[in-house]
């Protein structure tokens, strides 16, 4: 860590950046870094690992150490930066950076380049990354080459600023931002490295006294006192209100933040929430959360006789087809939705919004469950919040008698882990089946936390992101669900280094249908003659070899005994417990399950 009052110089100019980069990271409250390995990015890897501050966590592959730093930063809320060298290597970061881009969580793409005259003259590992990707970073700046100026560490430090800033959320939602770095040899701390012009550095590079960012900066989004109460007076005047809730912020304390505030707010109004898996399902108190609302909302007759006179949205809606199709029903066509996002988020698909209020999720349902509690004119419908909280038990009890004792199938793989798990412990869901097995099948008020990459919703990346929340869970442990292309997919994720650090512990749950399961619900599975060469895409891999080759621990369960007795053994260590299922098979007890539920939906609205 650098001094505040003796002055720190560096060797040349490229490792002078480097240092200045590291520090100011600190002063900006970055923990975790994740280095890949290469030689143009050299100064900067040097810099992170001698900066006491920093956590450094090593991976080979760009492209897992871009997911593996938004597992960290969705677990902390932070900023994780990741360190790459020029060329191929910053395009691999772009699957993370789409996720994050959609997924709103701050991310920190420190990308080595070329100095400019290696530009565009066909230099090797050369190519034209400053601004790659797009609009999908929140900022992306070119970072002048490290030069011996007076004015150089206070641009260094000052554009550090602004990139965290932006990373964070200051100017819209946070997100991923790109600073693109030209070094020139030499690239380790010494003057002259002996097959480079001699280069020196002689300007301080200390930072502001007492540790603090060359620049701070403060925000905060606060709904102005008179559209809140107008909001209040809105929602109060109606007795049968549902609250739908989907994707929060990304990280998993703020998400947690804003359950419990949307919790008082619903139970303040007395409306039932339906809730996609996350920190409202998940919370173990409350008595307004609707753990099956994708097959209430399913059941036509059920909406019909009881139809909401208003919507209150919060997050994104994108697990459920089915809620997702009884927002836009025509049943729904001449109620209010009004949206609550801190970023004023267009999250409105099917143009159904009639309003929006940017401000704080858990501010500002707070403030509107204290404005609505002391209003005389409110006026809970009696039997309207019990009447979904008794339909919703008695899917529940249906499921526990037809999948908690039965075969292993893929919802009861679901659920027994969240009936296993307990309460701070935290379940990675892998896209495609994992996370809607769990949306359909599992009860709300668990207490288990869920991560899942929502942004984008693709598979890639999975094993890196579960890593990346694993290294920095604080409390419980970590389990992942997933499906066995997902895992095939990610096989690098494994190769992040633990050098002197502890390797994390995590169990993965890997559901091995030998293929693309998903695709067996869709109509792609009518075309049989190209069905399994294009999407059942069937890989033969044996997860056992898979395991003993990134020295896992292995636990096949063939029951739901065995997966229950596999995870209460997997407390510690690395593990990947394989359950095997068959793709036709699935298709069947995920319909025989929908309908028997829907019986059970169907003599509760017809008595």
């Amino acid at each position: 860590m650098m001094g505040d009052h003796v002055a720190v110089t560096a060797a040349n100019p490229s490792i002078a950046c480097a240092m200045v980069v590291a520090d100011e990271l600190t002063r900006n409250g970055v923990r975790e870094v994740i280095v890949a390995p290469g030689s143009r990015s050299t100064a900067l890897a040097i810099a992170v690992h001698d900066n006491d501050a920093l956590n450094v966590h090593v991976h080979p592959d760009e492209r897992s150490a871009g997911f593996v730093a938004l597992g960290i930063a969705r677990q902390t809320g932070r900023p994780a930066a990741v360190i790459t060298t020029s060329g191929s290597a910053v395009a691999n970061l772009h699957p993370a950076v789409v996720e994050a881009d959609s997924g709103q969580v701050p991310l920190l793409l420190l990308t080595a380049d070329r100095p400019p005259e290696l530009r565009h003259t066909g230099a090797s590992q050369t190519i034209d990354q400053a601004g790659l990707f797009g609009n999908a970073t929140r900022w992306a700046v070119d970072i002048a080459v490290a030069e011996n100026r007076v004015d150089a560490v206070a641009m260094w430090r000052s554009t550090l600023c602004r990139a965290l800033a932006a990373a964070s959320g200051v100017h819209g939602s946070p997100g991923p931002v790109q600073v693109n770095i030209g070094f020139r040899e030499p690239t380790v701390p010494v003057t002259d490295d002996g097959r480079s012009p001699p280069e020196s550095f002689d300007q301080p590079v200390d930072g502001r006294s007492g540790g603090r960012p060359w620049i701070s900066v403060t925000s905060g989004r606060c709904l102005p006192d008179a559209e809140r109460e107008a909001a209040a007076r809105t929602l109060v005047q109606h007795a049968r209100g549902i609250i739908v809730v989907g994707q929060l912020a990304a990280s998993v304390a703020e998400a947690q933040r804003s359950a419990v505030a949307i919790v008082e707010l619903a139970e303040v109004l007395q409306w039932p929430v339906l809730a996609e898996p996350g920190p409202v399902r998940a919370h173990p108190a409350d008595q307004v959360t609707i753990g099956f609302g994708h097959h209430l909302a399913a059941s036509r007759a059920l909406m019909a006789d009881h139809r909401p006179t208003f919507v209150l949205r919060v997050g994104r809606i994108g697990v459920s087809p089915a809620v997702e199709a009884f927002l836009q029903s025509e049943s729904l066509a001449n109620v209010e939705q009004l949206l609550v996002d801190p970023y004023a988020s267009w999250h409105d698909p099917n143009r159904q919004l009639t309003g929006v209020l940017a401000g704080d999720v858990a501010a500002t349902c707070q403030r509107l469950a204290q404005d609505i509690a002391i209003m005389p004119e409110r006026r809970p419908e009696q039997g309207w919040l019990q009447w979904w909280k008794t339909v919703d038990s008695r899917i529940e009890a249906a499921l526990g008698e037809l999948v908690d004792d039965g075969d292993l199938t893929e919802p009861a793989v679901a659920r027994t882990c969240f009936r296993v798990l307990e309460s701070g412990d935290v379940v990675v869901a892998g896209s495609s089946m994992p996370i809607r097995d769990i949306d359909r099948y599992t009860p709300a008020g668990t207490g288990v936390d869920l991560v899942a990459n929502r942004g984008a919703s693709g598979i890639d990346g999975t094993v890196s992101t579960a890593l990346g929340v694993a290294l920095t869970r604080k409390r419980g442990r970590v389990v992942a669900l997933a499906g066995d292309l997902t895992m095939l997919h990610d096989m690098n994720g494994w190769l992040l280094s633990p050098a002197d650090r502890a390797v994390p512990d995590i169990t993965f749950v890997v559901v091995d249908n030998n293929g693309g399961g998903i695709f067996s619900f869709l109509p792609q599975a009518k075309f049989v003659g190209a069905f399994e060469r294009l999407f059942g895409t069937p890989h033969g891999r044996s997860f056992k070899r898979y395991a003993e080759f990134h020295d896992l621990a292995y636990h096949p369960a063939t029951t739901v005994a065995e997966l229950e007795a596999a995870l209460q053994r997997t407390r510690t260590g690395q593990n990947l417990i394989h359950v095997q299922t068959e793709r036709t098979a699935n298709v069947v007890w995920h319909r025989e399950l929908d309908q028997a539920v829907a019986v059970v939906i169907g003599e509760l609205a017809s008595g």
